[in-house]
């Protein structure tokens, strides 16, 4: 069983067969979790593991092999994939190393993720002797599989659809759970239930920060010191659903806001809309971003990024940064993730969900107010 019907596995495996005639590849390597899943539909918690590797071959040509742990045999056979082979992990000496190398002796191109955010799951020692051993050439696969996924499809619209509808939901609960004097592991705690009673089937990200005039961390995990007065809470969530997630945040002021947090928080506001009014198909990811800088009057490259793609990952090409020439399509899933000094102290970061279409953006998240909510 996957999260999918079977079309849409086949039509994906399509689209790389196309990308291997078109680049000579004889076949693409996969070694991480969110390419093992796009092509076959497998998916597992099991990854939280790191004792043994996984592995698919796609065959120009040729129906794709799976080469995994005997423990995932039985629920790769409900997936999309016909060819299974197993080993008896864990086996440190051979982790699936031998299979390898028999499958892969007659290609002469092959193609692996080596690019900016991927990974190649496999203990470093196994991938040096797997390239000593084999004859191929080994091609960087990085801009087949990314272009493959930047684009997504309706049904997975669809998912991260939903899952933004959960959040929205649940970010409109919070002044039920935070107020002066709570703990700021409490509200987390809260928000999470509240996340999985209306829906969601995981919280695998959520962080946040609180201080005043404004917070300066958005990535610790949460301390038991109480909200107080004149402080603003941020919560960042990316929860999933089928697999897929949302990624956004809501700002709060715990009584009455600095009116340096009020300003920061418009201005934001404002830097999403300049985003908005030019987010079609043709721009590039590094125009959104100098859209949202202009609008803040933000001239420094050097302030990371203001956004990124989403989907099966939290996280996900390309990123919304001035060095990123990305051209932007339509069905692309994006966040706008605009952020500034305020001040005083401390910065101020929003986010919302989008999805590009041919004519104006469409919101998956239920747009945050311009004026700072006050709790």
């Amino acid at each position: 069983m996957t999260d999918f019907p079977r079309a849409e596995y086949e039509a994906r495996l399509e689209a790389a067969n196309r990308a291997m005639h078109i680049n000579n590849l004889d076949a693409i390597l996969l070694a991480s979790e969110a390419e093992l899943r796009y092509f076959t539909g497998f998916r597992t918690q099991f990854w939280q593991s790191p004792t043994r590797p996984w592995f698919v071959i796609l065959r120009r040509d040729q129906t794709p092999l799976a080469i995994i742990p005997e423990i995932g045999a039985e629920l790769m056979a409900r997936s999309d994939i016909a060819e299974i082979e197993a080993w008896p992990a864990p086996r440190p000496h051979d982790d699936g190393l031998s299979l390898l190398k028999d499958r892969l002796a007659n290609c002469q191109r092959l193609g692996v993720l080596m690019g900016h955010e991927t990974t190649f799951r496999m203990p470093l020692r196994d991938v040096f002797e797997l390239h000593a051993a084999l004859p191929a050439e080994w091609i960087d696969a990085t801009d087949i599989i990314r272009d493959l996924r930047m684009v997504k499809s309706d049904r997975e619209i669809a998912y991260i659809r939903q899952i933004c509808g959960i959040a929205s939901q649940g970010f409109a609960r919070v002044p039920e759970i935070a107020n002066a004097g709570q703990s700021l592991s409490s509200v987390f705690r809260e928000f999470k239930r509240i996340l999985l009673e209306l829906g969601a089937d995981d919280v695998p990200y959520l962080v946040g920060g609180v201080d005043h005039p404004s917070y300066d961390d958005v990535i610790s995990p949460p301390d038991d010191r109480p909200l107080s007065n004149g402080q603003i809470l941020m919560l960042d969530t990316g929860a999933t659903l089928n697999g897929y997630f949302c990624d956004f945040d809501r700002n709060y002021a715990v009584g009455t806001p600095t009116a340096s947090a009020q300003r920061a928080h418009r201005k934001l506001y404002d830097a999403t809309d300049a985003a908005m009014e030019i987010a079609r198909p043709g721009v590039r990811a590094c125009d959104l971003f100098a859209a949202m800088a202009k609008s803040m009057d933000t001239q420094n490259s050097d302030v990371g990024r203001f956004g990124h793609g989403l989907g099966m990952q939290l996280t996900e090409w390309p990123s919304l940064a001035a060095w990123d020439e990305t051209i932007i399509r339509e069905n692309m899933v994006l966040t706008l993730e605009p952020s500034i000094d305020v001040d005083g102290g401390g910065i101020m970061v929003t986010e919302e969900n989008i999805l590009i279409t041919d004519a104006s953006p469409i919101l998956l998240s239920t747009r945050a107010p311009k004026e700072l909510p006050v709790l």
